[in-house]
C-alpha cells in the first residue's frame, strides 16, 4: 500500500483535548462522539479507503470497528457456572469481511450476541467505533443497533404477513425515516439484491433464498456500518448459499460495510479477508486468507469449495 500523508488533527471540542495523526478514515472522536469530518475538509484530507484498511497489519487502534478485551460471558444455571466466553481478544478492522468457525457450542453466537448488543459480558470489553457498548443504557444500545449494526438470521426471521417492501423498510420506522424516503430507499435495497419486481410478495411466495435476499435488503435498511450475519447460508441449498456469498461480498466491496459471518460453510473462506476459529469460548486462531489452501471441486458441472 503507497504511504498516505497523515494530519493531525484536533477534537472541535473546547472541552475536549484529543487530537491524532490521521489520513482521514478517523472522522468522529473516540473520545467524546464529536463529528471530525468538516475539521478534515478544512485540511484537504481525503478518506482513506476501507478495503485498503481491511488488509492493512499496521492499522491503530481508531482504524477498527470492532474491539473484544478480555471478553467474559458466563451462564448460571443453579450450582452449575457456563463459561461461553473465556477471554476473547479480537480486533475488527474496517471494511472487513471476517468469518467466525467453531463447532457448535464454541461460543459463535455469545460472541456475535456482544458484538451486536443484544447481551452483556460478565467481564471484560466490547467497543463499537470506540463506544464501550457495557456502558450504554437501553436507550442508547438500541440507537446503535438500529442505526450502526444490520442483522442477517438463518433463519431469515421475515414477519410472515408483511411484504418484501415492508419487511425491508420496518427497521427505517424506528430510525424516524419519513415515508417517502423509505419507500424510496426500500425499492433501492430490494433492487440491489435483485428483487425489485417481488416488492409485494410475502415470505410464503418466496423461495428460501429469495427470503434471505430480502433479509439482506432489511439488514442494509439504514446504512449500517457492520452487518452480523449469523449462518446465512445455512438453510440453503449449495448453488443458492453460493449467490448469497457473492452478494455480500459485492456489498462489502462496494460500500466497504464491514461483515462479520459466524459459519460453517468453508464456501465463506473464499470471501473472507481473516478466518477467526473459536473453540471452547476462545479464539483458537485466526488465518488470512492468502494462508489457506481451498480445493475446489464441482457440483453439477460447476466449480464448489
Amino acid at each position: 500500500m503507497p504511504d498516505e500523508k497523515a494530519d493531525t488533527i484536533k477534537c472541535p471540542n473546547p472541552e475536549c483535548e484529543f487530537e491524532i495523526d490521521t489520513t482521514g478514515l478517523v472522522t468522529k472522536c473516540p473520545k467524546c462522539g464529536q463529528d471530525l469530518v468538516a475539521v478534515l475538509h478544512e485540511l484537504g484530507q481525503v478518506r482513506r479507503s476501507r478495503a485498503g484498511i481491511a488488509r492493512d497489519e499496521s492499522a491503530t487502534t481508531h482504524e477498527f470497528i470492532v474491539r473484544t478485551k478480555g471478553l467474559i460471558k458466563e451462564y448460571v444455571m443453579g450450582d452449575i457456572t457456563v463459561r461461553a466466553l473465556d477471554g476473547v481478544d479480537l480486533d475488527v478492522r474496517r471494511g472487513e469481511y471476517l468469518s467466525i468457525m467453531g463447532p457448535s457450542g464454541s461460543g459463535k453466537s455469545t460472541l456475535f450476541n456482544m458484538v451486536g448488543g443484544l447481551d452483556k459480558p460478565s467481564s471484560g470489553t466490547c467497543f463499537i467505533d470506540e463506544v464501550d457498548m457495557a456502558q450504554l443504557d437501553a436507550f442508547e444500545l438500541a440507537w446503535l443497533r438500529c442505526r450502526k449494526i444490520g442483522y442477517i438470521f438463518q433463519t431469515f426471521n421475515l414477519i410472515p404477513v408483511m411484504t418484501a417492501m415492508e419487511n425491508v423498510t420496518l427497521p427505517m420506522i424506528f430510525a424516524g425515516m419519513g415515508a417517502d424516503e423509505m419507500l424510496d430507499r426500500g425499492r433501492e435495497l430490494l433492487d440491489l439484491v435483485g428483487l425489485g419486481e417481488r416488492w409485494s410478495h410475502k415470505p410464503p411466495e418466496l423461495s428460501g433464498g429469495q427470503q434471505q435476499r430480502v433479509a439482506i435488503a432489511r439488514a442494509l435498511a439504514n446504512a449500517p456500518a457492520i452487518i452480523l450475519a449469523d449462518e446465512p447460508t445455512g438453510n440453503l441449498d449449495l448453488r443458492t448459499g453460493r449467490e448469497i456469498i457473492e452478494l455480500l461480498k459485492e456489498l462489502n466491496d462496494r460500500d466497504e460495510v464491514t461483515i462479520i459471518s459466524a459459519t460453517h460453510d468453508l464456501k465463506m473462506i473464499e470471501a473472507s479477508d481473516r478466518v477467526v476459529h473459536i473453540r471452547d469460548g476462545k479464539v483458537e486462531r485466526i488465518d488470512k486468507r492468502e494462508d489457506l489452501s481451498i480445493d475446489v471441486g464441482t457440483i453439477d458441472g460447476e466449480e464448489e469449495v
